[in-house]
């Protein structure tokens, strides 16, 4: 099964979150931030959404940085994925 993103929304899969800090100590699950950096999966074709044109400027490929709590987590073949408006995504990262 394919996701397929209507209008301005994105399908992001998360980048793990790291398990270790910098100074090498281990982090549990529980305290492991919720990751904020993903790689786009997909995207719409943009067009007229709420009676403004919108560009997608983001490509599939992409890594980029999302808002923290943003969009819909869906499950599809046993992978997560988050399902963002274009305006929930802050930056590319390159």
């Amino acid at each position: 099964m394919t996701i397929k993103p209507l209008a301005d929304r994105v399908v992001v899969k998360l980048v793990e979150a790291e398990e270790k800090t910098k100074t090498g100590i281990i982090l549990t699950a529980a305290s492991q931030e919720k990751p904020q950096i993903a790689e786009v999966v997909a995207v719409g074709p943009g067009g007229l959404v709420d009676g403004k044109e919108v560009v997608m400027t983001v490509k599939v490929g992409d890594k980029v940085i999302t808002s923290k709590y943003s969009g819909t987590e869906v499950k599809c073949d046993g992978v997560e994925y988050n399902i963002v408006r274009q305006s929930d995504i802050l930056a590319i990262v390159e």
